[in-house]
């Protein structure tokens, strides 16, 4: 019996691993109840959390995949700017939305592939080339917005981006949808399952035989796609292409990741933990608003919970 219960008895790795991201959505639904529930459980603060959440949540999607492989993408909320602004520009010289929004989106992929490409080619850590690109791709944005807000396109993607289906808000579901697609390559695809080979030991990945700079350049692409459509749902919820939209998203992305599991180490982690950790990040920025505290104190919590999260996830990686 004793025996039996000790290999029963979880210990704190594992339940962190198992629990962690839950029992901290919980513990800060606990707390905004107790502090001023009317301003954050409410019949509009809800849906107005779920879509500020959904931009958190396809940033951090395609941040998962560039920590998964021990790496990082900085230049994402560049790239959710850059991308917003093609879309908003094609359709307001009359190319149709759908056509408009899929050229957005791809325009991310592009820009995700350059990243992958540089980092190939030149054989730096991903960190320096996307801290370059990021740089790059915001200087972009800014010189062709003329660093003025464009505005002015067709009511329908406006409507399309405010609507929602059966309660649910659309930028909800498209962020969901990418996070079910998602979740399918990385449980089961071979692609999948090499990305994580490669994140937990790239020599060995490389011995048995995967495609090193390939799989790279598809975590890139992925990272690129999502912030692609991150600015196509940003565009409609703003209903402005912003110059300076998504600046220090990749804070957001990066912290709804770790918290939601994914290990900086690389080669651990899973999609519905970053959901979660994308609605924690969503929750606190709209609970701080709702209480009307200034935004300096949301850059200071999403670097002390990053600083939390990595430490917690160091110490059970070394007790494992």
């Amino acid at each position: 019996m004793s025996e039996n219960n000790a290999k029963k008895k979880m210990s704190f790795g594992e339940a962190w691993q198992k629990f962690g991201t839950i029992g901290i959505f919980v513990l800060l639904l606990v707390i905004l109840a107790v502090i001023r529930p009317s301003s954050v459980f409410s019949a509009s603060s809800v849906p107005q959390i779920l879509k500020q959440s959904s931009v958190n949540i396809l940033l951090a999607l395609g941040e998962f995949f560039a920590i998964l492989i021990a790496g990082i993408d900085l230049s994402v909320g560049s790239v959710a700017a850059l991308t917003g602004l093609f879309t908003a520009k094609m359709m307001i010289v009359g190319v149709p939305v759908p056509l408009a929004i899929l050229a957005g989106i791809l325009i991310g992929t592009g820009f995700g592939f350059i990243n992958g490409m540089l980092v190939n080619k030149t054989g730096l850590h991903p960190f320096i080339i996307t801290l370059g690109t990021q740089s790059i791709f915001r200087g972009i944005t800014l010189v062709l917005s003329n660093s003025r807000s464009v505005y002015g396109f067709p009511v329908s993607f406006t409507s399309l981006m405010s609507g929602s289906v059966v309660g649910i808000p659309i930028p909800v579901i498209i962020a969901l949808i990418a996070a079910v697609i998602l979740w399918f390559v990385t449980t089961k695809c071979k692609v999948g399952r090499n990305i994580y080979a490669l994140g937990g030991n790239i020599d060995a990945a490389w011995y048995s035989g995967i495609n090193v700079n390939l799989h790279r350049l598809i975590v890139f692409m992925i990272s690129g796609t999502c912030a692609g459509l991150a600015g196509v749902v940003l565009l409609g919820r703003v209903g402005a292409a912003e110059p300076a939209a998504g600046t220090g998203f990749e804070t957001y992305a990066i912290a709804a990741s770790i918290i939601g599991g994914t290990s900086f180490m690389g080669g651990k982690g899973k999609i519905p933990g970053v959901v979660v950790g994308g609605l924690i990040i969503g929750l606190i920025n709209y609970a701080m608003t709702a209480l009307t505290l200034p935004s300096t104190y949301q850059q200071i919590v999403m670097g002390a919970l990053i600083i939390i999260a990595v430490t917690i996830d160091t110490v059970v990686g070394r007790k494992s």
